[in-house]
């Protein structure tokens, strides 16, 4: 398939509407609007049969509708993504689902990621900052080669932003410390550290995170795989 099945896609698309699908999304906070209610797991298997096509990602992303959305994410090649395309897609966000897998799955591999999230993490619509601590974790996870010090240096904003109330945020900005402290022990020791103090901040959201944290970083499952995988590099 190339551009030229654009239409041909999205009319597939369509045929695949599922109501009860929309409404069952829109009960885990999926935003229903534009959505067709196609399963995730569709949606990669149809970018399988794609392949990665960088133009018509672009296309189906300006479609609008949800589920083409993530199927722009899906196709998109990250070395083709531009700065000016992350910032026109991350303002476009407008459910959890699609900030998620455009941070987790694209942004977190294109060269512009690490700007990206110290840009994001100042802005304050919701979708936007969600966006800065999602790609944060996605990189905790893909970005092998970064040292120890990259992760640190954003402890700071973590903590800054812990007092963020909306939904959306504290559980990115969780998910961002969470992901930091499984990398390996000395980024697990540190962390623990941070959402101790986080968990002194007089903010019921501070201490929803930080309690969060320190459950999954002490976990004995946690902690046995992050002394194994420590082990693998030494």
């Amino acid at each position: 398939m190339n551009c030229m099945d654009f239409n041909k896609i999205i009319k597939q698309l369509k045929s695949m509407y599922n109501q009860k699908n929309v409404e069952g999304m829109a009960r885990y906070g999926i935003n229903p609007k534009n959505n067709l209610g196609i399963s995730i797991y569709k949606l990669r298997s149809l970018s399988k049969e794609i392949g990665t096509d960088h133009e018509l990602s672009l296309k189906l992303w300006k479609s609008g509708i949800h589920d083409a959305k993530l199927l722009a994410v899906f196709i998109e090649d990250p070395l083709k993504v531009t700065e000016k395309q992350m910032d026109f897609w991350v303002n476009d966000f407008d459910s959890w689902d699609v900030c998620d897998q455009a941070c987790t799955s694209l942004f977190d591999l294109t060269p512009y990621a690490w700007k990206k999230v110290y840009e994001w993490a100042k802005r304050d619509e919701e979708f936007v900052k969600r966006g800065a601590f999602s790609l944060f974790a996605g990189l905790a996870v893909h970005d092998k080669k970064a040292e120890d010090m990259k992760f640190e240096a954003f402890f700071s904003i973590i903590k800054k932003e812990s007092t963020d109330e909306r939904n959306y945020v504290k559980k990115a900005v969780n998910w961002a410390l969470r992901n930091i402290g499984k990398r390996n022990y000395n980024l697990n020791k540190k962390a623990i550290e941070i959402a101790k103090e986080i968990q002194k901040i007089n903010s019921k959201s501070a201490k929803w995170i930080a309690n969060d944290a320190i459950r999954e970083l002490t976990n004995e499952k946690v902690q046995k795989r992050i002394k194994k995988k420590t082990k693998l590099f030494l």
